[in-house]
């Protein structure tokens, strides 16, 4: 039995009360104990021992989290930000992202409190033409979720703090800002090589982890799943001082696969219209995504402001680019670096093409009720329902978007 088909036999059985084949091979031991123990497990797994001798796998990842022991290849899980590399060097196909259906379906049984899903922006258009944003929240309801977010409101949240510090930062001469918070590759990557400049982080936790965080602050004991294109998020959710906010991290191709075994069909599902987010926090799925909301924002605030931004795509180029500012050749004042080349909508478990997802991102966002976060109802009343008069006093005195540099 492959990987893949013994992954479909754990879920039917979760789902269906099918029983799993008695008779199983060491490899197949191996395998089941990932999938029904992922949080035992790195973010990417060894589906068999190695056989080759060129290590590529070692050699793509720049975290040095696949290391050679005995002449045996391990992966560190302290080391792993999940971004991927290594499935894509390797030549055997020994190595594959992590599951955690099987956590998310136990969470979804046994759950005595609400469970939200909580969607990353780049969900337009995933799961198929039919899939449609209200309809995907009938489809998630009829599967045992309480409700579904989209995580693009917290985006916007997000963006007013950044633009509010950005304002402030360019009081300062040759200052300038590092974004992106929602892309855990590019922050890990500044605060493990390129520590002498990761003061001009914005001490901000990601879109995902500030949803976690207030979903929990207002419904106390509740459970959340973010569901979203990216590998490293499942590693961003553990971190020792993010923990708590994120109970578990499904991708995009991964709820495409609960949806597969709970036969749903999206033709005939009813539309559960909710507006969340604005134009500005819908951006964020994108490359350029999260410089656009930022400037919008600034320039409502300020329009003398000058913010210029300079994109970085894909692992290889955020690090030109941060090579490029620790020397000091510096042509801008707002870096945006997103590890998957396209952004979010290029992480290694969507669904759709980057192009096609970047499209049908652009559309949404431009069909949005509200272009920026300052204009959006839903933000405000999360704010207000925090306790908080303002957003301005929310976002000075608020630790819920706050983390260690």
């Amino acid at each position: 039995m492959t990987f893949e088909e013994l992954y479909k036999e754990v879920m039917k059985s979760k789902v269906k009360g099918t029983k799993l084949p008695s008779e199983l091979s060491e490899k197949e031991k191996h395998q089941i104990n990932c999938l029904l123990h992922p949080s035992e497990h790195p973010p990417v797994w060894k589906t068999e021992p190695c056989s080759c001798t060129d290590y590529n796998c070692v050699a793509a990842c720049i975290f040095h989290a696949m290391e050679v022991k005995n002449g045996k290849v391990t992966i560190n899980p302290e080391k792993c930000t999940g971004c991927a590399a290594c499935i894509e060097a390797c030549k055997n196909q020994n190595i594959t992202f992590s599951r955690d259906v099987v956590t998310a379906l136990e969470i979804l049984k046994s759950a005595e409190k609400p469970v939200y899903a909580l969607l990353a922006p780049a969900f337009i258009g995933q799961f198929g033409e039919d899939a449609t944003p209200s309809k995907i929240r009938t489809a998630l309801k009829q599967i045992g979720f309480s409700g579904m977010i989209e995580v693009a409101a917290f985006a916007d949240i997000l963006t007013l703090k950044e633009s509010l510090e950005f304002i402030h930062n360019q009081e300062q001469p040759e200052n300038f800002q590092l974004t992106s918070c929602c892309c855990p590759v590019w922050i890990s990557m500044i605060r493990r090589d390129f520590k002498k400049i990761a003061g001009h982080l914005p001490a901000t936790v990601s879109p995902m982890i500030a949803c976690g965080r207030i979903a929990k602050k207002l419904h106390e004991g509740c459970k959340t799943i973010f569901i979203g294109p990216c590998l490293a998020k499942k590693a961003e959710a553990k971190e020792q001082d993010l923990l708590g906010a994120i109970d578990c991290v499904l991708t995009f191709q991964e709820l495409a696969d609960i949806f597969e075994v709970f036969q749903i069909d999206f033709s005939v599902l009813e539309e559960d219209v909710k507006e969340h987010a604005a134009k500005a926090g819908r951006l964020y799925a994108r490359t350029g995504g999260v410089s656009h909301a930022v400037q919008e924002c600034v320039h409502s605030f300020d329009k003398n402001c000058d913010l210029k931004p300079v994109f970085a795509n894909g692992v290889a180029d955020c690090k030109k680019l941060l090579e490029t500012i620790l020397n000091g050749k510096i042509e801008g004042n707002f870096f945006e670096g997103m590890g998957c080349p396209g952004g979010c909508v290029g992480g290694p478990k969507r669904i759709l093409e980057t192009e096609q997802g970047t499209k049908l991102v652009n559309e949404y966002a431009e069909q949005s009720s509200y272009q920026t976060p300052g204009e959006n109802p839903y933000v405000i009343d999360l704010i207000t329902r925090l306790g908080f008069h303002t957003v301005e006093e929310f976002l000075a005195e608020s630790d819920i978007l706050a983390r260690a540099l």
